[in-house]
């Protein structure tokens, strides 16, 4: 009985993990990612941090107030004074709060830049589970042509036209073929999970339905240029897409930072003004002429001033900080330049291959094992030479199957070394 109950707990608790598993299309997964990813959800608190450092950055210094008491023989003819004092920063709040201020827009085209890999990732582990699964279907197409050459074999069997070991040789075939399709399903298992993991929402689990092969929005879902057309060449793509990456115009952010940092630092060798001014009196006791006097004062004072330190290291480590920023936007231009070569020659070369398994391999292997099969039917070849037939085309149909996968993966590395979300260079 207690054995029952820990079955039927583990069925109700299955059937639970199930219903949680949601189906999910590509803008959905975005849209999900977009509003739940906990790294993204962090990141963009980046920009509230640095909208509140503009503010403190723009702060007036806080006043001070200040007592002088005068005690005993001292206090005789000396007034007693209570007061404020204000210390008035000079040439420094200004440059401060620009400083901030380009802070914020690095930090905007960060986040900017955040939210484009986070969708880009979001397709790739999209693209990847969309190829495990057109995988496992074409296997279970192979699968079903292996059980159809087992109940061919049998017939030639029954009718004495063939020996009985074609039907043995026929199941061990399919036999193979099964832990074949195990291994993929397990391939399908690993990447749903990948894709959830890059959407990264908590206490949710979704999963995405479909193919290369059956689902037909996969080109405009990833607006892939027609394969039909010619492209531009590759200097062209550099050319127009170079400065409009992301990175470049965050290393210009930073030449900005340390510009205006420099400023920042080199006005702190600018003295400050302290003004002060309160209220004095004396007491009868105290006063020359033995009544009550009282009044006012104000007074000025400069201070911060750079004497015994001057901000040397300081202004020394922001020219280097600036002329370091100058460098890493000339490493970076250069190492995108041939980022976008690479990856645009990479797309290129798998919109080559598509487009030969689509215009050749796939119509002549599929001709070529359906006559293969027929020539088995009426007894004019063996199983072993049909068996193989099947395997050369099972290579070729996980071929095309691995080449649609990599021609979307390299089209989205390519967008992503662009950095953009569509080719507009058509």
């Amino acid at each position: 009985m207690k054995k029952f109950v820990l079955f039927l707990l583990l069925i109700i608790q299955l059937g639970a993990s199930a219903e949680e598993i949601k189906p999910i299309s590509l803008n959905e997964a975005i849209q999900i990612a977009l509003e739940n990813n906990l790294d993204y959800k962090s990141g963009k608190l980046n920009i509230d941090i640095a909208k509140n450092n503009i503010k403190s950055a723009n702060r007036l210094q806080n006043p001070g107030i200040y007592t002088f008491w005068n005690f005993g023989k001292s206090g005789h003819g000396n007034p007693q004074q209570i007061g404020i004092t204000q210390t008035i920063e000079i040439a420094k709040r200004s440059p401060r709060k620009k400083l901030a201020q380009a802070k914020l827009k690095l930090t905007d085209n960060d986040i900017l830049y955040m939210a484009f890999r986070l969708k880009t990732d979001v397709k790739i582990a999209y693209i990847e589970t969309l190829g495990a699964k057109t995988k496992f279907h074409t296997l279970k197409e192979q699968e079903q042509l292996l059980q159809t050459l087992l109940d061919i074999a049998k017939k030639r069997v029954e009718a004495g036209a063939s020996a009985e070991i074609d039907v043995l040789q026929a199941k061990i075939a399919l036999n193979q073929m099964t832990t074949t399709i195990n291994n993929a399903k397990t391939e399908i298992d690993v990447a749903n999970i990948n894709f959830n993991k890059v959407l990264n929402v908590p206490n949710e689990q979704y999963e995405i339905e479909g193919n290369f092969l059956t689902d037909s929005n996969i080109t405009s879902d990833f607006k892939t240029p027609p394969l039909n057309i010619n492209l531009p060449d590759t200097q062209t793509v550099v050319n127009n897409y170079l400065e409009r990456r992301f990175d470049i115009q965050i290393v210009k952010n930073n030449i900005e930072v340390a510009e205006k940092n420099l400023i920042n630092v080199v006005r702190q060798r600018v003295p400050d003004i302290e003004l002060e001014g309160g209220y004095g009196f004396q007491s009868k006791g105290m006063s020359d002429d033995g009544t009550f006097q009282n009044g006012g004062y104000i007074g000025a004072n400069l201070v911060n001033i750079p004497v015994l330190y001057s901000f040397s290291p300081e202004i020394k480590n922001a020219k280097l900080e600036l002329e370091q920023a100058q460098l890493n936007y000339d490493s970076t231009k250069n190492k995108a330049a041939k980022d976008i070569q690479a990856k645009y020659e990479k797309f290129l070369t798998s919109r080559k291959n598509l487009n030969y398994y689509n215009e050749t391999l796939l119509k002549e292997s599929a001709e070529f094992i359906r006559l293969s099969k027929r020539s088995y039917e009426v007894g004019k070849s063996n199983l072993t030479t049909l068996i193989v037939m099947e395997q050369n085309y099972r290579d070729i149909i996980l071929g095309y199957s691995d080449t649609l996968a990599q021609y979307y993966t390299d089209w989205l590395e390519f967008l992503l070394s662009i950095n953009q979300e569509e080719m507009d260079e058509l």
